[in-house]
């Protein structure tokens, strides 16, 4: 049994200072204050007063260290994988943005095969997360308006049937002609439908959640402004208990009291997400994620007009660490937000998420200032920060 001890356990209510956690092999077996229930033989490591957080799950991840896990290259995904892993991230989506119908299912087997084989440089992927290819083109982003599809069942059981059973998330607009349906559809094949890059109003919006929509993607950003007499997606979000919420907290894609009057409004229905890029992690300088060109200046990822943001570098550990040092929120209501509140939102709430015994030993330890030192995975070390 491996015992971490003299460190700030954070759990989804309080950080139990000086805390305590057990885990034998996967699993965790105990958590506590004071002095850990250790036996001789016992594995047992003082943190210092480090901090131990569950490992976080990002839910919106397209690559990082010059890597793209939409390329259809499994080395590529391994990579991105593996620098996510370096940041803290213990699960994670592969997500595949908008392109050609046969370039999205190519990539989505691709991680499906890795899935499926147990792929040791997979360890993690909770699944597959599409981004289009039903986006609003005025909403579009950093998408190509050329790969831009109206709602159609039959592409999507061909994106579905690529994703064997591993896709977990997918982004449309409902809006659209035929978007509703694909809601039911979505959520009757055993995904999460999020409504993102949307033009949709507060009527529409409310709708798709009636249909079963249950996750926001990248709130306020790529839809219609929240206005006092029309609310649209953001407003329709913010009301709803039932939805949860990405945000991008990398001070570019939203303005620190945005991002404080989410968690003011709903902490519990914050997900944190990188959204990042396979720029994540390199420095300045010209990357493609598939067929996109991105440009980075000073950590910004735009198309290159240098005006529309193109994902991010983001990582998960940047964005707590931004949360609780400069945005002042609380470290249990940042952690909920990192895992906690995604891991529930992919039905992985009983295994992962939080920090407690039965559950899997998915742990990153952060220094007192909160930089990665081990990211742990079903007890495992994996990446080296």
């Amino acid at each position: 049994m491996t015992t971490l001890t003299n460190a700030r356990v954070v759990t989804p209510y309080e950080v139990l200072e000086p805390g305590w956690v057990t885990f034998s092999g996967p699993t965790i077996t105990g958590v506590g204050t004071g002095g850990a229930p250790a036996a001789a033989d016992d594995d047992v490591r003082d943190l210092g007063n480090a901090y131990v957080l569950p490992g976080f799950v990002d839910l919106h991840m397209h690559g990082g260290d010059a890597a793209s896990v939409g390329s259809g290259d499994p080395d590529e995904v391994r990579r991105a994988v593996a620098f996510h892993h370096r940041h803290g991230t213990t699960r994670m989506l592969a997500g595949i943005i908008a392109g050609p119908v046969p370039r999205m299912t190519a990539a989505a087997a691709t991680v499906a095969d890795l899935l499926a084989a147990g792929d040791p440089g997979c360890a993690g992927v909770a699944g597959i997360h599409y981004e289009g290819p039903f986006l609003s083109s005025r909403h579009r982003g950093a998408h190509a308006e050329a790969h831009l599809l109206a709602p159609d069942p039959a592409i999507l059981a061909t994106l579905l049937a690529a994703g064997r059973g591993h896709v977990g998330v997918v982004t449309l607009a409902p809006e659209l002609p035929g978007g509703l349906e694909l809601v039911r559809s979505i959520v009757a094949a055993g995904a999460v439908a999020a409504i993102g890059h949307s033009e949709a109003d507060h009527r529409r919006s409310r709708d798709a959640f009636a249909a079963g929509a249950r996750l926001t993607t990248h709130l306020f950003n790529a839809m219609n402004p929240l206005h006092h007499r029309e609310p649209g997606l953001a407003g329709a979000t913010l009301a709803d208990d039932r939805i949860v919420f990405e945000l991008i907290n990398d001070g570019l894609h939203l303005h620190d009291d945005t991002i404080r009057i989410a968690f003011a409004t709903a902490a519990h229905r914050v997900a944190l997400v990188t959204d990042a890029t396979p720029a994540a992690g390199m420095p300045d300088g010209e990357y493609r994620l598939e067929d996109v060109d991105i440009t980075v200046r000073n950590g910004r990822a735009t198309l290159p007009d240098g005006h529309t943001l193109a994902g991010s570098t983001l990582t998960m550990d940047r964005a707590v660490r931004r949360a609780v040092r400069h945005l002042g929120i609380p470290i249990t209501q940042a952690a909920a937000a990192a895992a906690t509140t995604p891991a529930r939102l992919l039905g992985l709430g009983d295994r992962t998420g939080s920090i407690a015994p039965g559950k899997d030993a998915d742990l990153v330890v952060l220094t007192p200032r909160l930089h990665v030192r081990h990211t742990i995975l079903r007890g495992r070390p994996i990446g080296t920060p």
